[in-house]
């Protein structure tokens, strides 16, 4: 026969630990982007609601790029498989700059294989040239992109269409 005590110590020390665990179950539940859960959305400067996940197929796509105002044309012009590099360059410093900016980080996703989709917009407005939309997805995620010029003398931002 075994006969087991507990002292008021011993309750006080369970009881301590239980409330600990119970809080970190909640931190980990309700704070967002915390934990297990990835962020969906981000609110960009224009106080609208972006979200960057589900993205499975190329409607998914499409559809992400229009909640920006993009129209591109149907299907992607290049699909590659890529490799963030382990170390970031010069280059690539900068263009994780542009991302960034617009609540991304590509820093998270060293040495992982992504997808780059490259569309063409039809809808730049004061562009003569091909303007085109990159989307870098990882896990059915939006985690980088840009818009660019195919200009020479051309440009690269983020997203969100430039004021003008």
């Amino acid at each position: 026969m075994f006969v087991y005590s507990l002292r008021a110590s011993t309750l006080k020390f369970f009881a301590v630990v239980c409330v600990a665990l119970t809080a970190l179950i909640a931190m980990i539940a309700f704070i967002p982007g915390y934990g297990g859960g990835e962020m969906s959305y981000i609110t960009t400067g224009s106080e609208k609601e972006i979200s960057y996940d589900k993205i499975k197929t190329n409607q998914d796509r499409i559809d992400f790029l229009a909640q920006f105002g993009w129209k591109v044309n149907g299907e992607p012009v290049e699909t590659a498989d890529i490799t963030i590099p382990k170390e970031f360059d010069k280059i690539f410093t900068g263009y994780n700059e542009i991302q960034k900016r617009q609540g991304l980080d590509l820093s998270k996703y060293k040495n992982k294989n992504v997808t780059r989709y490259t569309y063409e917009i039809s809808n730049y407005e004061g562009e003569e040239g091909k303007v085109y939309a990159n989307i870098i997805v990882y896990r059915n995620k939006v985690i980088g992109g840009d818009i660019c010029s195919a200009d020479v003398k051309g440009f690269i931002h983020g997203f969100e269409k430039p004021q003008r």
